[in-house]
């Protein structure tokens, strides 16, 4: 999805008021992606995580060729509640952050957006617009989106 200059016209001043009556405008930019200013003081975000040293060790020591990386991201969490431990304990330490990306903002009252989310669901005008990660900006965030729903499919699917 690349920029529509009548649709960035028509959301402009497209807002959403929480319900803490904080108001949030979206702004399509010109190169597709939304920005997202407000209030932000009270918010919470997060930053997605690095498999790759994980997946690394979990082929090498469980001889995993059978096993999608995209299946080895659920399995590796997998917890014994008898024993409390992840049964994967040895490979769990090896998933770390990655702090200069995020992936998620939740403003106290919301809206909660999340990578992998359609901006469709919060407005109409905006489907097919996919969120890929966020870039914080002086009064908000950027939300950057995938160029197309068929982009996040294939990096996602």
């Amino acid at each position: 999805m690349r920029f529509d200059s009548s649709l960035a016209t028509k959301l402009k001043d497209m807002k959403y008021t929480n319900r803490y009556g904080d108001i949030y405008t979206f702004t399509l930019d010109e190169d597709g992606n939304i920005l997202w200013e407000g209030n932000f003081e009270h918010c919470r975000y997060a930053f997605p995580n690095d498999y790759s040293k994980a997946w690394e060790l979990f082929q090498e020591k469980y001889n995993a060729v059978f096993i999608s990386y995209k299946v080895f991201k659920d399995l590796v969490h997998m917890y014994d509640n008898e024993k409390r431990e992840y049964v994967f304990s040895n490979i769990v330490p090896l998933i770390k952050a990655i702090p200069n990306k995020i992936s998620m903002v939740d403003p106290s009252g919301g809206p909660y957006i999340s990578a992998g989310d359609s901006m469709g669901e919060l407005n109409q005008a905006f489907e097919g617009y996919i969120v890929k990660e966020f870039e914080r900006i002086d009064n908000g965030y950027k939300i950057i989106c995938w160029g197309s729903v068929d982009a996040y499919s294939h990096q996602n699917g």
